[in-house]
């Protein structure tokens, strides 16, 4: 007698989200202001604009950009709002903070627009430990999207998810 081995989770109603699957591709560039600063602090506006006009922007072609500066320089917004204006014909997404912060950004943007209408009275699991860098929030920012719709909401693996919202 063989014993058929069945996948119940397969076969049940339980549908599964992995933030992973969204992860937007291009590379992660920090653009620090730094190098573009008179000794790392001053920034002197002729010689920046000279130095924009005169820099290859295409090498940030299909790339995330998180601007930043790695000194305790005042920069003023239009510097990082000029930058912005030379990247923008290139760069997927340009963002004034870390690469964390902009990862967070990212995935809000993601989330914000996710259609999450199949997931409608449905047991939902967030699939958890995933290879790409998912930012943390990201999880929280799915949540709140997905309690008003969900009947309800577990993490992790189907094997050993943990319950995090149950509609009553």
């Amino acid at each position: 007698m063989t014993d058929e081995i069945i996948n119940r989770v397969a076969n049940s109603r339980l549908k599964v989200l992995d933030l992973e699957d969204y992860y937007p591709k291009g590379k992660r560039i920090v653009f620090d202001l730094k190098p573009w600063l008179y000794e790392g602090f001053v920034l002197r506006e002729k010689e920046f604009r000279k130095a924009l006009k005169a820099h290859d922007w295409s090498q940030y072609e299909h790339s995330h950009i998180a601007l930043t500066c790695s000194t305790d320089a005042i920069v003023p917004a239009w510097a990082y709002m000029l930058i912005a204006t030379y990247l923008e014909p290139f760069a997927k997404t340009i963002f004034k903070g870390n690469l964390e912060a902009l990862e967070a950004s990212i995935y809000q943007d993601i989330i914000s627009k996710l259609d999450l209408t199949e997931f409608q009275d449905q047991p939902v699991i967030i699939k958890g430990c995933s290879n790409k860098p998912v930012p943390l929030n990201a999880y929280t920012m799915l949540i709140n999207k997905l309690k008003p719709l969900a009947r309800s909401v577990k993490y992790g693996e189907a094997c050993s998810a943990v319950p995090l919202y149950k509609r009553r």
